[in-house]
């Protein structure tokens, strides 16, 4: 049983949680959570291995979630000092980032996300966009990283999933053009074509920008369309996570019509 923070792992472990670059250095990130890790490993996310607490080893013990990796049991009081959560379950595991690449397809649904810094936003825009069956998701290299705890906690699994590229997007943004899927897009001008008006027939790439800042001048140009959400009320702007959900919406509403 590992008792102290000293431990090499536990300070690995601690590394990987709280730096994006130490998860690009290392090729690994960690999930925390039963839900989580069970579906992680089914989504066949290559464990590393599985740290459990004194507690939840003792009920754990005849899961299959424990041959999933190598097993590591710490100290209860060890275990809740390294959790990212506020109620820890005892379970967390290290998982090697995978490779993923995005297939551009016929009548196909993306996203583009620009510079996207709230790792909660993120990670619910992946849930919705799996949830209504979109192909993939581009990164600016500007954008929080998808597997920061907060991100896969918000995301529900779906970056386990989901096909996801970081990218230049002004460039992602003519090579669909050129497939012939239209490429919309987000921002707050009342000049823009309403989502409700848009035509999704062709497929739909929906390009949303940063939380405070929005799109880049740069990507806006590239991009086939500016599109926005009408807003009747006194409300200025919607939350990134809010406003994607909308359009992700309309957009699997306008292919599936």
């Amino acid at each position: 049983m590992i008792t102290s923070r000293d431990n090499e792992q536990i300070k690995q472990l601690v590394k990987l949680q709280s730096s994006a670059k130490r998860r690009k250095e290392a090729g690994l990130f960690v999930i925390e959570g039963l839900r989580l890790c069970r579906d992680a490993v089914d989504c066949g996310m290559v464990i590393q291995a599985l740290y459990l607490s004194e507690t939840a080893a003792a009920t754990l013990s005849d899961d299959p979630l424990c041959a999933a990796g190598r097993l590591e049991v710490l100290a209860d009081h060890l275990f809740d000092k390294i959790s990212d959560t506020v109620s820890p379950q005892g379970v967390l595991c290290v998982c090697e980032i995978p490779e993923f690449s995005v297939e551009i397809k016929e009548k196909g649904k993306y996203l583009l996300l620009e510079d996207m810094s709230n790792p909660q936003n993120l990670g619910a825009i992946a849930r919705t966009a799996e949830a209504f069956a979109f192909d993939g998701l581009f990164l600016s290299p500007g954008c929080c990283d998808r597997f920061s705890p907060k991100a896969l906690r918000a995301s529900m699994g779906a970056f386990f999933r989901l096909a996801v590229m970081e990218t230049d997007l002004s460039e992602t943004a003519r090579n669909l053009i050129e497939h012939h899927i239209p490429v919309y897009a987000a921002v707050p001008s009342q000049e823009a074509i309403p989502v409700t008006a848009a035509d999704f027939s062709k497929g739909a790439a929906l390009a949303i920008g940063n939380e405070g800042e929005g799109l880049t001048g740069q990507l806006i140009q590239n991009c086939s369309n500016p599109m926005t959400i009408p807003m009747p009320g006194r409300a200025e702007s919607l939350n990134a996570a809010a406003a994607a959900a909308i359009l992700i919406w309309e957009a699997h509403r306008g292919t599936v019509s």
